[in-house]
């Protein structure tokens, strides 16, 4: 027998044990909810979920690009996708989810109170808030970025540092404020507003070279408006956004976890690299078989 003849055996082989296996199981490769449901403990949020038939997301409607209304006044943005994703996940239907519109006061609240089964809406993880519900893996790092103008001599990183105390930089008045704008631009000119609307005004109107604002506005803004705004390349303090769960549920926060893990790392990412897309004009890296990179 030639090496090829075996290989070619042993390949039947192991077709043939896989075929075997999903006839153990059931006849099927892919439980159906309702499977899914009976095999979740009696007291999990997933057999909740499973057997109320739609999910429930705590969630905004007034922050571009992660929750907002479109020109039909549904609601769209990037923790919207998130919620899509983890419903396709339950049910096969991206449709089966009911949004829950909620102030951020009110997004571990609603959580704790049982009113939603998950709060998706551009949450910061820290030490703080995990002592109060659990996190989801990270779907997105937030950051510092600067705005800048397309036609400006001053809209690259490179030149704004090389301006020193020439560039003027806007930010939205905070403590600390100015001192985060000094970790990258050590001698530029800070000028503290008490709006983001009026902090990218300021660089509209010119009166600063850049506007120090969140990385996922920056990215939304230029993918909207590229002949309107551009981005200096040059983004800090990173921050993870996640998604809120109630503590003490292992099953519902596993299970949340391996969708996201799915749709952001392996083969279910149609929804989002859409999202990624539409919202941040980028596109996420190519996924590599092989090694896992998660």
């Amino acid at each position: 027998m030639t090496e090829k003849t075996e290989r070619r055996d042993f390949l039947k082989m192991g077709a043939l044990g896989l075929a075997g296996g999903v006839l153990l199981a059931g006849g099927s490769a892919i439980p159906t909810a309702r499977q899914a449901a009976a095999a979740a403990p009696a007291d999990s949020k997933l057999r909740e979920v499973l057997d109320r038939g739609h999910l429930i997301v705590g969630t905004g409607s007034t922050n571009a690009p992660w929750h907002f209304e479109d020109e039909k006044g549904e609601l769209v943005g990037m923790d919207i996708a998130m919620g899509q994703i983890l419903a396709t996940g339950l049910f096969a239907d991206p449709t089966k989810i009911e949004f829950v519109r909620q102030d951020p006061a009110a997004r571990i609240p609603n959580i704790n109170t049982g009113k939603v089964d998950i709060t998706i809406q551009f949450m910061t993880i820290s030490a703080d808030r995990a002592q109060l519900v659990n996190f989801s893996r990270p779907y997105y790092v937030e950051g510092v970025a600067l705005l800048t103008l397309p036609g400006a001599d001053g809209k690259k990183f490179d030149q704004l540092l090389a301006a020193g105390d020439a560039a003027r930089v806007s930010i939205l008045q905070n403590v600390g404020a100015e001192e985060g704008v000094h970790e990258v631009l050590p001698k530029s000119q800070v000028m503290q507003l008490d709006t983001q609307a009026n902090v990218i005004q300021a660089l509209e109107s010119r009166r600063v070279d850049a506007a120090a604002v969140d990385l996922s506005t920056v990215r939304w803004m230029v993918a909207q408006a590229p002949d309107k705004y551009a981005d200096a390349g040059k983004t800090w303090r990173s921050m993870l956004y996640g998604a809120a769960l109630h503590q003490g549920d292992l099953d519902w926060l596993t299970f949340v976890n391996q969708v996201f893990n799915v749709a952001m790392f392996g083969h279910e990412n149609a929804i989002f690299d859409k999202a990624f897309k539409d919202y941040f004009g980028d596109t996420p890296p190519t996924r590599k078989t092989g090694f896992p990179g998660i």
